[in-house]
């Protein structure tokens, strides 16, 4: 197995248990609390009135040795006013995990809490707690080993497909953050390529990679403007799970900037290191599927990721200048920033070839949407509403959450040039539409939905990192089209 994943070299394993919390004899046992509850068990109860825990969202208290437990410690976790809201589960779990992890609990049980489908408390437990072990690596350095080894949710049933459902997602984002931490000297376009390579070996996937050479005999003009100015070889790749005979493939489609520098519409310096996470689009694409490879479902799955490096040179493309796509169609170049339209338009072109049921792109694509939504939502548009619901469902089953924006023929007016067929910006107004306006034009003979992870893919500051995200919400919507 290549070094690519040794971060997913935690042997944790995740059981049902059909005993109580009490006769756990582990390290830790997890339990949760609302404003309301009061334990049956008088000693946990005492505890918390002596140390006026009040149980709000997110809030933890550390027992130890509680009499009638086996376990040497246990964690009571705050599920806040409103103890049956899906997100308050989450968030308890994850205070809950960073507790585990700062006490180096090696084994935990978790209580079951009734008020929700235990489906569905399975396989987000599954998924929360394996995420929050997730540890960034440094480059070079010695790989960071989790200390939690075993995870047992309590359960009167003995069916544990949930759990390990959860973990291939969890596992499906830890490459997707572990892809887009990297640095962009490491994870370079020719990187992707091998990234997906290693995907196909592991689990017998189809893999291809297009290297400059077949990009221009197949007129990706488009594309191959963005690379021009970077040493960086451009790729395009596609990998493909089959699990469904000769059913039409989903087909996802992952922006892969490795790095943007804006070309010569050079960005700012300040938080230029950021754009090493204009890649989480590919990083994303890569990450479902593993998940779905790992989980198996009968269904065709599709990845395409058109990788390149975003630079200025002697030889890069300038503003005027006017490129003409895969499709025939020409564009004027207005801002080199606004690249990751001109690499997604000709792969949109080129998955025509899969004949697939639907095409999503998943892209880094405009800073428009993060004033619009913020961190909290990806923004979604499409040519299909049923697509559209279809993704907003998923994205509410699994807290992965995602926002519909218009996709009107007024804003489809602002891309019009003098000198091309259409300009690659449309101006200050509505920019996170005009941009999928753009990409509409390249997907007219299928159903499409485009989702910008520009405000979602990452944090900042302190906790700067990726974040995994839309793992969840393209692997449940994956999952939901199984007949």
């Amino acid at each position: 197995m290549s070094a690519l994943y040794f971060y997913l070299g935690s042997a944790m394993e995740f059981s049902l248990i059909n005993s109580s919390i009490q006769s756990f004899n582990g390290d830790s046992v997890v339990v949760f609390s609302d404003s309301e509850s009061e334990f049956s068990n008088a000693a946990i109860q005492k505890l918390i009135t002596l140390n006026n825990f009040e149980s709000k969202l997110g809030e933890t208290l550390l027992l130890n040795l509680v009499d009638g437990f086996k376990a040497k410690q246990i964690i009571v976790a705050g599920l806040g006013d409103n103890p049956a809201h899906a997100k308050n589960y989450i968030k308890a779990l994850s205070a809950a995990s960073a507790v585990i992890t700062k006490i180096k609990a090696k084994s935990v049980m978790v209580q079951s809490v009734n008020s929700f489908d235990q489906s569905w408390v399975q396989s987000t437990t599954a998924r929360v707690m394996q995420n929050a072990i997730y540890t960034i690596q440094k480059v070079g350095g010695e790989s960071i080993e989790a200390t939690l080894e075993s995870v047992a949710v309590e359960s009167q049933s003995n069916n544990s497909h949930e759990l390990q459902q959860g973990q291939a997602i969890a596992n499906g984002m830890a490459l997707t953050r572990h892809l887009g931490d990297l640095p962009s000297n490491v994870c370079t376009p020719t990187y992707l390529a091998q990234t997906a390579q290693d995907l196909a070996k592991e689990f017998n996937l189809e893999c291809e990679v297009l290297e400059e050479s077949d990009m221009s005999n197949l007129g990706m003009g488009s594309l191959l403007s963005v690379s021009r100015g970077s040493i960086e070889p451009p790729k395009l790749i596609s990998l493909s799970y089959k699990g469904n005979g000769d059913a039409k493939p989903i087909v996802l489609v992952g922006k892969g900037v490795t790095f943007d520098s804006g070309g010569i519409s050079l960005k700012p310096g300040a938080g230029m290191d950021e754009m090493k996470y204009d890649m989480c689009g590919a990083a994303s694409v890569l990450g479902v599927m593993r998940a779905i490879a790992k989980i198996q479902p009968k269904i065709n799955l599709t990845i395409v990721v058109p990788a390149v490096e975003n630079m200025p040179a002697h030889n890069a493309s300038k503003p005027g200048d006017v490129v003409t796509s895969m499709s025939g169609q020409t564009i004027e170049i207005l801002n080199t920033d606004a690249e990751g339209r001109l690499i997604l338009c000709d792969a949109l072109t080129w998955v025509e070839k899969f004949n697939p049921e639907v095409v999503i792109d998943v892209a880094t694509l405009t800073g428009a949407v993060i004033v619009a939504l913020g961190k909290h939502h990806c923004g979604l548009m499409a040519n299909d509403q049923e697509l559209a619901d279809n993704l907003i469902a998923a994205g509410k089953a699994s807290l992965d959450t995602a926002w519909q924006l218009p996709l009107d023929d007024e804003y489809d007016e602002l891309l019009k040039s003098n000198f091309a067929d259409m300009g690659n910006i449309g101006g200050r107004e509505a920019g996170t539409v005009t941009a999928a306006c753009f990409l509409a034009r390249y997907t007219k003979d299928y159903r499409w939905a485009h989702l910008d992870i520009a405000g979602t893919a990452w944090e900042s500051g302190a906790k700067k990192g990726a974040t995994g995200r839309p793992v969840p919400l393209l692997t449940q919507y994956v999952l939901d089209q199984i007949n």
